[in-house]
């Protein structure tokens, strides 16, 4: 398995890897084997350290100034994947009314933006602070990205990390006494939204759970996310909260990180947890039936927060963030997402 790895990784450059919207970088490795029931991800510290310094390249592609409210700056990619930066104009509602009708949402909040220019192409209660439920999960991938950790590094998950948040119990398919290296325990948190990985991953940051916490807070004070404030990190608690608007700049955020773009839409994957084959799949419908080009997803529930997801998408060649918070249902949210995409790509292509 190391020896087929190492060959991906030498015959496919990063920058080639990473630009893949449609496969993971999981799903390669995993395909390599030539055996996918008994894949396990477990990247040698190299090949890990590798990803998280091509990720390092794009680390202050989205700038947002302090308050939050003026320019945007966005690196996109041409053809050749050579960086070009660009400082848009700064974030504006857009009255996209004439090119049709606006689609009504059943979520209570929605946001849709023009990822390269920052504009607002789409806004219900956009400013409205509410429980994010695993919304939170993309923050920890940020900080547990950032911290450039041993990728590789085994996690044995302890019963701690099942104790929940918030008062809520974390049901999940893992159990203690599971081990993964961090790249598993951050794929499983991100795709299949496990709260017990998305635990063991602010456990075992330096400093462990209180600064891991602390430095949630701290980047979406970098962000300028203004009305955002964590509390833990997996989202049980619905003190954790944040506002589309704030929610759309980590989305931008998020997406310069090459890992968590392809961890976080992987649509099916098995973890060979030693003694058993835990078999995996995103939460997010749109991204498990592969219909629209997604590079970025992740999805949330807890009772206070209702049905929630954040995508960035490219539609009709423009790259665009979604965010939904509070939709009452799974199909809900799907139904609304569906529906925003299909009117963003009617849309002219640059307003």
């Amino acid at each position: 398995m190391k020896k087929s790895k190492k060959m991906l990784m030498q015959g496919l450059s990063l920058s080639v890897l990473l630009g893949l919207s449609s496969t993971s970088f999981a799903d390669l490795v995993m395909n390599s084997s030539g055996n996918p029931g008994q894949a396990a991800m477990s990247w040698s510290s190299s090949d890990a350290s590798q990803l998280l310094n091509n990720d390092s390249l794009d680390d202050d592609a989205d700038e947002i100034s302090p308050q939050g409210s003026t320019t945007l700056t966005t690196t996109i990619r041409q053809a050749n994947n050579t960086p070009v930066t660009t400082t848009a104009k700064p974030v504006q509602l857009v009255d996209t009314s004439r090119y049709g009708s606006q689609p009504s949402v059943n979520a209570r909040a929605a946001l849709v933006m023009d990822a390269q220019t920052g504009e607002v192409l789409y806004s219900k209660n956009t400013n409205l602070a509410l429980p994010i439920a695993s919304i939170t999960k993309l923050m920890t991938a940020v900080i547990t990205a950032d911290a450039r950790l041993n990728m590789s590094e085994d996690i044995t998950l302890q019963q701690i990390d099942f104790a929940g948040a918030g008062g809520k119990n974390s049901s999940s398919t893992l159990k203690a006494g599971d081990t993964m290296n961090r790249a598993e325990m951050l794929l499983v948190a991100l795709m299949k939204s496990e709260n017990p990985a998305a635990a063991a991953l602010a456990r075992t940051y330096p400093g462990g759970r209180s600064a891991f916490v602390a430095a949630m807070n701290a980047k979406a004070r970098q962000l300028g996310m203004n009305t955002t404030h964590y509390v833990e990190s997996t989202g049980l608690d619905p003190h954790n909260i944040s506002s589309a608007r704030d929610l759309g700049i980590l989305v931008s955020s998020a997406s310069q990180y090459g890992l968590i773009r392809q961890f976080s839409t992987t649509a099916h994957y098995d973890f060979n947890l030693g003694y058993r084959v835990l078999k995996s799949n995103n939460t997010n419908a749109l991204v498990r039936n592969g219909g629209w080009n997604i590079n970025i997803s992740k999805t949330g529930y807890i009772n206070e927060a209702g049905r929630c997801v954040v995508m960035h998408t490219t539609v009709n060649n423009r790259p665009a963030v979604v965010v939904l918070l509070g939709a009452s249902t799974s199909q809900a949210r799907t139904n609304d997402a569906t529906n925003l995409l299909n009117w963003v790509s009617n849309l002219p292509k640059r307003i």
